[in-house]
């Protein structure tokens, strides 16, 4: 599974998460820093992304179109780089089965 992070994560995060999640990449290393969130969701639909977000216009983008892409959605607050690759290296097995096992469109990680 490779993520797409939304552009309020930060791109330094990239190299830490790459064991878990092969092929993820941020919007700025995309240079999509300017995109609309439906640019970036029918990227990440094209490419097969799942998106990494703080914010809900993700999930409500999610529930009108449906999936393809899923979302992770990061309820962590403003927190450091470091919190960022926890959130998402701790949480592997938990993304794994709720986005793949169980088929669902969001994961909430808090």
């Amino acid at each position: 599974m490779k993520l797409l992070l939304d552009e309020n994560l930060s791109r330094r995060v990239i190299p830490f998460i790459q064991q878990n999640f092969p092929g993820s990449t941020q919007i700025s290393l995309l240079q999509m820093e300017h995109s609309t969130d439906l640019e970036i969701w029918d990227y990440a639909k094209k490419y097969d992304y799942v998106v990494v977000t703080k914010d809900a216009d993700f999930l409500d983008m999610s529930l009108l179109y449906g999936q393809p892409p899923k979302i992770i959605w990061l309820k962590i607050g403003n927190q450091t780089k470091a919190a960022t690759i926890s959130a998402l290296q701790g949480n592997d097995a938990e993304i794994q089965r709720v986005l793949i096992a169980e088929d669902k469109a969001c994961v909430e990680i808090y």
